[in-house]
């Protein structure tokens, strides 16, 4: 079957699909340790994305903390039973190269996937990726006959992407497909992510700046705002301010 190829796929049911894309960074920095709590020194050092990062055993990291939170967002979805029949969720990872490790699906027919972090940051492709799987998914709902509202596609990185990516011509991209409404782009900075290139590529939505690294509060508001999408009437206007202050400004769409 060719990439992005749904041809051969049935509908699991008839009620109006929206699909989340989340394209995440599993660069090594994401291996940062940000609670030190039982950490033991090995004597070894690394260099990840430029910097020197000691090597230790133990400890809380950004990965953890982003795994933590998105086996929270899995249960919220799956316990919600009209967001758990309407949303279709897929994860593009992005490190050295950029991989599709969950296929759009509900979450019933998902496997939690298995995150490891290694790598620099192709975060562009990653982007693109994510761009073609909506535009190849909005054409298998239609040809199976099936409503959707717009599909969302949300970008969660620490750092910075490679310097051959070409950031400029995604920009006016993500700018073009957002103002005709193709789809909806957040992206999301975490830690020491750089903003600057964040703003530049954002669309209708502004980039936001995750607070300390609280992935948990992140995807139970993403959950919640998902399950209002959902309900939303065509062309209603959604408040998404709902528990958003706990980790970034408040917006709606």
């Amino acid at each position: 079957m060719a990439k992005n190829d749904f041809s051969a796929e049935a509908a699991e049911n008839y009620e109006q699909k929206c699909l989340c894309v989340l394209v995440l960074d599993i660069s090594g920095s994401m291996n940062e340790v940000i609670d030190n709590t039982n950490i033991e020194y090995t004597g070894q050092t690394v260099s990840v994305d430029g910097k020197i990062y000691d090597v230790v055993t133990g400890g809380i990291s950004k990965l953890d903390n982003l795994i933590s939170g998105l086996h929270d967002f899995y249960n919220e979805i799956e316990n919600d039973a009209t967001t758990s029949q309407r949303l279709e969720l897929s994860i593009v990872t992005f490190g050295d190269y950029v991989q599709t490790i969950q296929e759009p699906a509900l979450i019933s027919n998902s496997s939690f996937p298995v995150l490891e972090a290694d790598g620099d940051t192709a975060m562009v492709d990653a982007v693109y990726e994510a761009i073609d799987l909506v535009a190849a998914r909005k054409q298998w709902y239609k040809s199976t006959n099936q409503p959707y509202y717009r599909p969302w596609i949300i970008l969660m990185t620490d750092g910075e992407p490679n310097a051959n990516q070409n950031v400029p011509a995604l920009a006016q991209r993500i700018q073009q497909d957002t103002a005709s409404k193709k789809y909806e782009f957040l992206p999301i900075g975490v830690d020491n992510a750089n903003m600057s290139v964040l703003q530049q590529i954002q669309g209708r939505i502004p980039a936001m700046k995750l607070k300390g690294t609280k992935f948990s509060s992140f995807f139970k508001w993403l959950s919640a705002s998902m399950g209002t999408v959902v309900s939303a009437e065509e062309g209603q206007t959604v408040d998404l301010s709902n528990g958003s202050t706990d980790w970034m400004e408040s917006f709606s769409i």
